[in-house]
């Protein structure tokens, strides 16, 4: 088979598509013909050397997939060879075959083509995961996103508003209209506006119940003054770094909760717990139409490098898809 390679940690012409190795199932694993995959935060760190994959897992990149199920290993049992599915991945979705624990797959919902659904299953089990295992989120309660035109924040709109939730939202203001159509309340531009005081001007001085923050560092202690009494933020990202000062004395005052999370490195039997919650509560969402997956664009999985510009320049919005060659 053929798969995005990299032979050297650096920029994106680092990526290559090589042949290599086919896979083979373990006990308790599936082979998936990968149909496409997505490009994610953690690839990028990836390919740069700061984020290798966890023991066992592919070397390849990407972190979900879609694709039809060519091969099963022993001990599968509610799945079969032909079936449409979609999966949480520790690594390995951009290529043309993956290795796939069977706790970590998901059906292709129905309504949604089997490209697209290459976008949801990492965005889905990490929304899921932290805004309503993790902070509780609850009908009534306002929401903070940070990094809006993500491919995490489109989808963390959408089940924020379908749980019943105000959605705020920062993000470049030219993306302000389609996030409000995807659900969001309020939106605020980061670059011009301080997200404190516009949360607590729009919730009359109250700040955010939930906080979901891909910026680390630099925005740590301005989240924490966004919060309400009783507020819970959950940190799945660093892009403003590691480490930030925290007012424990304000945290204190607030009642208040910081929680930082990562999926990839998480155990299966966990991975396959989250998979579950986002089968039951999630999967039913996005049959119905009220959540779907935001695709910016398509393109080949062998013009990976072309989908890594895209992302580290942040002009997309929602999920860059990278597709394999019909076979």
């Amino acid at each position: 088979m053929y798969a995005i390679t990299v032979d050297e940690p650096g920029g994106p012409e680092a990526l290559r598509w090589t042949e290599v190795p086919d896979p083979e199932p373990g006990p308790g694993e599936v082979i998936v013909d990968v149909r496409a995959s997505a490009v994610n935060r953690a690839d990028l760190l990836q390919r740069q050397g700061h984020y290798p994959p966890p023991p066992g897992a592919p070397a390849y990149p990407g972190l979900e997939c879609s694709g039809v199920i060519s091969a099963t290993g022993s001990d599968v049992a509610d799945w079969r060879v032909g079936q449409e599915v979609c999966a949480l991945l520790a690594g390995g979705g951009y290529a043309e075959r993956v290795v796939v624990p069977a706790g970590q797959l998901l059906p292709v919902p129905a309504g949604v083509d089997l490209v697209d659904a290459a976008a949801l299953p990492e965005v889905a089990c990490t929304v899921w995961s932290n805004v309503r295992q993790v902070a509780g989120l609850r009908r009534g309660e306002t929401l903070l996103v940070h990094g809006g035109g993500s491919g995490i924040g489109t989808f963390a709109i959408q089940f924020g508003a379908a749980l019943g939730a105000t959605v705020l939202v920062t993000a470049r203001s030219g993306k302000h209209d389609r996030l409000r159509e995807l659900g969001a309340a309020h939106t605020i531009d980061y670059r011009a506006e301080d997200f404190v005081e516009v949360t607590r001007r729009v919730t009359d001085g109250r700040g955010a119940d939930v906080i979901l923050d891909i910026m680390g560092g630099a925005y740590l202690p301005r989240n924490v003054a966004a919060l309400a009494t009783s507020g819970r933020l959950v940190v799945i990202g660093l892009q403003g770094g590691r480490k930030g000062e925290l007012d424990l004395s304000a945290l204190l005052a607030k009642r208040a909760s910081v929680t930082a999370t990562a999926l990839r490195s998480r155990p299966v039997a966990e991975k396959a717990a989250i998979v579950r919650g986002v089968r039951d509560e999630v999967w039913p969402l996005v049959e119905s139409g009220t959540v779907r997956p935001v695709v910016d664009r398509r393109l080949p999985m062998a013009e990976a490098a072309g989908a890594h510009r895209l992302v580290e320049s942040s002009d997309h919005l929602g999920k860059v898809l990278l597709v394999t060659p019909s076979r």
